[in-house]
């Protein structure tokens, strides 16, 4: 077996498994939101967990009721640290926290490899955060699911839809996209771009976000045509940024948290 192994532990998030188990289950606890429905996909943040990991178990807090029927998860990030043409797949067969192996859908990844835009390329993925983080808060609340992680360089939103559509295919599949919103501006003006960009995002305004919005803009977009063509509401979690955690409010990071279902409720 090829492994993956963990990049960022001790990190973004801590690097000893009981203490993380305990790290993540006390995120997870702090959340009391009435959920009627289990998500078909989520929008989460992927910043260490002092920084946004209150705002990341709002999104996967919502999971509780339904986490049995989940066998799948399709995760999509952007690439911050080796440039990607397209859609970059790992050739591994698992992806490694310090909680535990999570085994690759490799049957998924065939399904898309004829794509044209979407490329094998393991170095992208071997120093990457923004898939790794949300592995925790997955292995804690999921009995048992394999992994599609996809990283986004220069597809576009449509080719990302076209993705989706193709792995999207079962109830037992949730869809998971890793973004941050804006990066280092001073509080207030963090404050103000953040709300415009929840607001294109709860419009389903795929094709005004940017990259200065947020730096996973192009998989939230892609997310936002498809899960417009299967007619799923949009329903926001969590709002802010790291002012409000553990930084500085000069140079600030924004966080949101958003799940997509059949129904508001």
């Amino acid at each position: 077996m090829v492994v993956r192994p963990a990049a960022v532990a001790g990190q973004f998030y801590l690097g000893n498994a009981d203490r993380l188990r305990k790290q993540v289950s006390d995120l997870l606890a702090g959340i009391a939101m009435p959920i009627k429905n289990t998500p078909e996909a989520l929008i989460a943040p992927h910043a260490g967990y002092v920084y946004s990991g209150a705002t990341a178990a709002a999104a996967f807090a919502t999971l509780r009721n339904g986490a049995q029927t989940i066998t799948r998860v399709v995760l999509i990030g952007p690439a911050h640290y080796v440039h990607v043409r397209g859609v970059a797949a790992p050739t591994v067969d698992a992806f490694e926290t310090p909680l535990g192996r999570v085994p690759v859908d490799k049957s998924a990844l065939n399904a898309i490899a004829d794509l044209p835009f979407v490329i094998q390329n393991d170095s992208a993925h071997a120093p990457e955060h923004a898939l790794e983080v949300e592995l925790p808060f997955l292995q804690i609340l999921l009995a048992s699911f394999r992994v599609v992680p996809l990283l986004i360089g220069d597809a576009t939103p449509k080719e990302i839809a076209q993705v989706l559509l193709q792995l999207w295919d079962s109830p037992g599949t949730l869809i998971v996209v890793s973004s941050d919103l804006s990066h280092y501006h001073d509080y207030e003006t963090a404050r103000r771009l953040d709300a415009a960009t929840a607001a294109s995002i709860e419009h389903g305004d795929w094709a005004s976000l940017r990259p200065h919005q947020a730096c996973g803009s192009r998989a939230v977009a892609g997310l936002l045509l498809e899960s417009a063509r299967r007619g799923l509401k949009i329903r926001r979690l969590s709002l802010c940024n790291s002012g409000d955690t553990a930084g500085s409010r000069d140079r600030v990071v924004g966080y949101g948290a958003w799940m997509f279902a059949q129904t508001a409720a």
